[in-house]
């Protein structure tokens, strides 16, 4: 879905994140670091608050009415997130605390048994932290070699 960028559209986007009604020094905040912690809509906190409040149990690890509820919540999130990108599956779709996890496991699980010795992995110089460290830790384990880090 392509919503224009307008002047009207930011501020409809800004006002589904409480936090971005806060000012620091005089001005609107805006925040970047969404490698680091991205900030939730209002939707999200309530989804979330209304998972702690009524459904909170672990998935797929009990068969009581709580864990089964927790379970169809989490399965439903994973179809419509394979609707949403049009993943072939539900088995396609992985869900991961954060960036660095994710990248953490595409990297040890796919590029790991595939690299060998002095292959290139190549980052821009760019990259956020959570994109390097992890490439490192591979060229340490493998002797591959990362080029674009400063």
């Amino acid at each position: 879905m392509n919503i224009p960028l307008t002047e009207d559209s930011i501020i409809k986007l800004r006002e589904d994140f409480p936090i971005l009604k806060e000012k620091i020094n005089g001005k609107p905040l805006v925040y970047f670091d969404n490698a680091s912690t991205t900030q939730k809509p209002q939707a999200v906190i309530q989804a979330v608050t209304d998972f702690y409040t009524k459904n909170c149990a672990n998935i797929h690890r009990g068969i009581h009415t709580l864990s089964e509820r927790a379970t169809d919540l989490f399965e439903q999130a994973r179809m419509k997130m394979q609707k949403h990108i049009n993943a072939a599956s539900t088995k396609e779709i992985i869900f991961v605390r954060g960036v660095t996890e994710g990248i953490n496991l595409v990297a040890q699980s796919f590029v790991v048994p595939r690299l060998k010795e002095n292959d290139e992995i190549l980052i821009s110089y760019m990259e956020h932290h959570s994109n390097i460290v992890p490439w490192q830790l591979i060229c340490q384990q493998t002797g591959a070699k990362l080029s674009g880090a400063a």
